[in-house]
């Protein structure tokens, strides 16, 4: 069996902080400040440090790479204690664009993974000007309650098992009680070949001791089934989103041989694409973590959809 172990060598010197929206976003930048941008999203549940060893690769190569802590995660905070701790993906793509605006980035080329991709997707489909090109690990994850309410067969609905479990009060209880031993399970899981040490767990795992991760994740996956209400300043957004809106911008989609998450398959959303489009399987036991896993070839993707 094959195994995979990189993304566990390094880590990120220090942490700026910038008001952005609704939030006091923790970010870690590298390269020329004027540099083409690139911003870099990760998912659940992992943190900026699946970009570890994609980003000096990337500030090396002349980029200016932003990678910031999504909102419930690392040293990330909301700027009022008033503030619903909302997951819903819209929220997520308009913290986005406020750190860009926050940053003065007019345009970047947008990369994530996860929670991350469908951030990046739902950028490039309603602020494209904002997106010079993408990639997204797993495709085209634009969704909407509605849409999950359709069944899946048993053995993708086993996949979701976690997103059942949070939909209870146990399950709140114990993705608190449990956060670092839930977040492990789930790394093992999606991939089941990255032979990471606990280590590189435990860097990332430090992200998740954030107030608000609780409360984020939980209401994020009980939105998608309809279980908790969205705040209606995003509700024409997800209007929009519901429609399941083509993406104009150059993008590479990317998948591990080794994915263990649900993900779907890459005949499923290739017409979601209008502009030059490549879809390509990364191989050699890589799995849902992608960046950290495989860096070279998330690297390589994000300079060559540049040149698109």
């Amino acid at each position: 069996m094959s195994t995979n172990t990189p993304g566990m060598n390094a880590s990120f010197v220090s942490l700026k902080q910038v008001d952005a929206g609704v939030l006091d976003v923790g970010y870690t930048e590298a390269g020329p400040a004027d540099g083409p941008a690139v911003v870099l999203l990760h998912g659940w549940p992992y943190d900026i440090h699946s970009y570890v060893e994609v980003t000096p690769v990337l500030a090396a190569a002349g980029y200016r790479v932003v990678v910031p802590h999504l909102r419930g995660y690392g040293t990330t905070r909301f700027l009022s204690s008033a503030t619903f701790r909302n997951g819903q993906q819209s929220a997520l793509a308009v913290d986005t664009i406020a750190l860009m605006d926050a940053l003065k980035i007019e345009q970047a080329i947008l990369a994530g993974f996860d929670w991350g991709a469908r951030t990046a997707n739902i950028v490039a489909a309603l602020w494209p000007e904002r997106c010079k090109a993408m990639v997204s690990v797993s495709g085209y994850l634009i969704g909407s309650p509605e849409a999950n309410k359709r069944p899946l067969p048993p053995t993708a609905e086993l996949q979701w098992w976690y997103q059942y479990y949070f939909a209870t009060e146990r399950g709140r209880a114990g993705c608190d009680r449990y956060r670092h031993d839930f977040a492990k399970l789930i790394w093992r899981t999606a991939s089941p070949k990255w032979n990471f040490d606990d280590a590189t767990f435990d860097r990332s795992a430090a992200s998740f001791d954030n107030p608000d991760h609780v409360s984020i994740v939980i209401h994020n996956y009980r939105w998608r089934l309809g279980l908790a209400e969205g705040e209606p300043d995003y509700d024409d957004l997800e209007k929009r989103l519901a429609e399941g809106p083509v993406i104009t911008v150059p993008t590479i989609t990317l998948e591990g041989d080794a994915n263990g998450a649900p993900h779907p398959d890459s005949s499923s959303y290739a017409k979601k694409f209008s502009g030059k489009y490549v879809h390509r399987v990364i191989k050699g036991g890589i799995g849902h973590n992608l960046p950290q896993e495989a860096p070279q070839a998330f690297t390589e993707a994000v300079v060559e959809v540049d040149g698109y």
